[in-house]
């Protein structure tokens, strides 16, 4: 039988899969709109596509430490065999 500290466990590898393909889908310094345009100002807002995916990283990181605190708390009540 599968207990809650082996859900926990497949649940937080899948987190942190998903947070790296997000944060490597972050362009390196410009945003997602550097890429298809030449704005050079320094100081801008994020929008649209990029907006959507600096929140959903900062979503995943939260998700993924508190499925961890979860998943430490659940280890210390499984007994060990």
């Amino acid at each position: 039988m599968i207990n809650l500290f082996t859900y926990l466990n497949i649940v937080q590898i899948i987190v942190s899969v998903v947070l790296m393909v997000v944060v490597l889908l972050q362009t390196k310094g410009e945003g997602f709109s550097g890429t298809f345009s030449s704005d050079t100002s320094v100081f801008r807002t994020r929008r649209g596509v990029e907006k959507t995916l600096f929140q959903f990283t900062i979503a995943l990181g939260v998700i993924f430490v508190v499925v961890s605190i979860v998943s430490v708390l659940a280890g210390k009540t499984v007994p060990t065999v």
